[in-house]
C-alpha cells in the first residue's frame, strides 16, 4: 500500500535540514550549502535526493564516514586543471567549490577541469552543471563510487551507477540540464520506492541471488542503462576520474581488500560511501559569441518542440525541463513529503534534540 504524503513549504524542510546539519558538527555556512542541495533536488521533483537523505547522512556521519569539518585542500594545480582533495567532505560543499573553480580556471585559458578525490554523496548533478551554464559556459560532471550495479552480463555488481550531468547555456529558455546515471534508474528512485511502500519494474535490478527484484528491499544490484553500453561508461568513468587519482573505488571491493557494509538508508550491500569526481567547464567565447551561441540553442529549441508528437504526448519536453516545471509548482505550492520520511526526519530531531519541521504534529 501506498504511504500518503505531507505537503510542506520547501523553506521550512530547508531550515530543518540546516539545523540537523549544524548539530552533527558542519560549520554554519556548509551545513547551509547542504540544506541548498537538497532543496534544490525536492523543488525539482527529485525527490530521492532531498530530505530523504537525512538519516543516512546523518548516520555516516555518526560512522566516520561522512567528515563534516573536512580539510579540503587542492594538491595540484596548473593553469587548466587541479585535484582537490576532500577527506571525506559533504560532496556538495566541496562540488560547489570545484565547479567555482573550473569557471575561474576557463575563463582564464578556455577550460577547467577538476577532479575531486574521497568525497561523498552530492546529490543531483544538475545542480552542479547548472551553476557553470549561470556563467555561460558548458558544464560537465561525472561521479565514481563503489560497485553497485551488474555489468552487462553479470548478475552481481561490479561497476558503480556513474550520476552523470552536462549542460548548455540558453538565453530565453532554461539551460539545458542533462542529469542521470549509468544505471537504468538511480539508486535514490529504490530507495524513494522503499518510502512510498511501492514495488519497483522488473529490469531495474536483481536480488542477492541475481533474479529480478520487484520487491525494493530485496534490490542487492541495479543494472545498467542501454546494457553494455552503460556499464562500458561506468569502467572508462572509472578509469578517468578513481584510477586517475590514486583511489580505486571498484578494484578493491572486487579483489575483497574491501569489505561490504550495510546501512539502514540504503537497499542492498555496498562498501563503505567513497566518491570521486570530474567537473568541467568550457568557456564558449572562447569558440564562438555567446550570445549568439545562446540565440542557437533556444532556435533549436523551439524547432525540436514543433516536431510531431508521438501518441500520448503532448509536448515534446528538453533536458531539465520537467525539473524546472516542477520547481515552478512547488516553489509556491510545497513539497510532497512521504508520511514514511516524516517518521525517519522526525526520528532524526528526536535523536538530535533538534527543533522538529514547523507546522507538524
Amino acid at each position: 500500500m501506498t504511504n500518503q504524503a505531507l505537503v510542506l513549504p520547501w523553506q521550512d524542510l530547508h531550515d530543518f535540514a540546516k539545523r540537523v546539519f549544524v548539530r552533527v558538527g558542519m560549520p554554519e555556512q556548509d551545513a547551509v550549502t547542504e540544506a541548498d542541495a537538497l532543496a534544490w533536488a525536492n523543488l525539482r521533483g527529485v525527490d530521492s535526493h532531498g530530505v530523504v537523505r537525512i538519516p543516512w547522512y546523518v548516520e555516516n556521519v555518526q560512522n566516520g564516514i561522512i567528515n563534516p569539518t573536512p580539510d579540503i585542500q587542492i594538491t595540484i594545480e596548473t593553469p587548466a586543471i587541479a585535484l582537490i582533495e576532500a577527506d571525506r567532505a559533504f560532496g556538495p560543499v566541496v562540488t560547489n567549490q570545484a565547479a567555482d573553480l573550473a569557471v575561474e580556471k576557463a575563463r582564464g585559458v578556455g577550460v577547467g577541469w577538476i577532479l575531486i578525490r574521497n568525497h561523498t554523496h552530492q546529490g543531483t548533478m544538475g545542480q552542479y552543471v547548472e551553476r557553470i551554464a549561470n556563467h555561460d559556459m558548458a558544464g560537465l560532471i561525472f561521479v565514481c563510487g563503489r560497485p553497485n550495479t551488474a555489468p552487462f552480463g553479470a548478475r552481481a555488481a561490479g561497476v558503480s551507477n556513474n550520476p552523470v550531468g552536462i549542460s548548455a547555456p540558453a538565453g530565453r529558455h532554461p539551460h539545458l540540464i542533462l542529469d542521470m546515471a549509468t544505471s537504468l534508474v538511480a539508486l535514490g528512485k529504490v530507495l524513494m520506492a522503499r518510502e512510498r511502500g511501492e514495488s519497483i519494474p522488473v529490469g531495474w535490478g536483481l536480488d542477492e541471488n541475481g533474479n529480478p527484484a520487484i520487491d525494493p528491499r530485496a534490490l542487492a544490484t541495479l543494472l545498467p542503462v542501454g546494457g553494455p553500453k552503460g556499464s562500458g561508461m561506468s569502467l572508462l568513468f572509472e578509469c578517468m576520474a578513481s584510477i586517475m587519482v590514486s583511489n580505486p573505488l571498484l578494484l578493491p571491493v572486487l579483489s575483497g581488500e574491501v569489505g561490504e557494509v550495510k546501512t539502514t538508508g540504503h537497499v542492498g550491500r555496498m562498501a563503505r560511501h567513497n566518491q570521486n569526481t570530474v567537473v568541467a567547464a568550457i568557456d564558449v567565447s572562447r569558440f564562438t559569441d555567446v550570445e549568439e551561441y545562446k540565440a542557437q540553442v533556444d532556435r533549436l529549441i523551439d524547432e525540436l518542440k514543433e516536431l510531431p508528437k508521438a501518441e500520448g504526448f503532448e509536448e515534446i519536453l528538453m533536458p531539465g525541463e520537467r525539473e524546472e516545471l516542477c520547481y515552478a509548482e512547488r516553489f509556491e505550492a510545497g513539497i510532497p513529503v512521504p508520511t514514511a520520511t516524516i517518521a525517519g526526519l522526525r526520528k532524526v530531531a528526536n535523536d538530535l534534540n533538534v527543533e522538529f519541521i514547523r507546522g507538524v504534529a
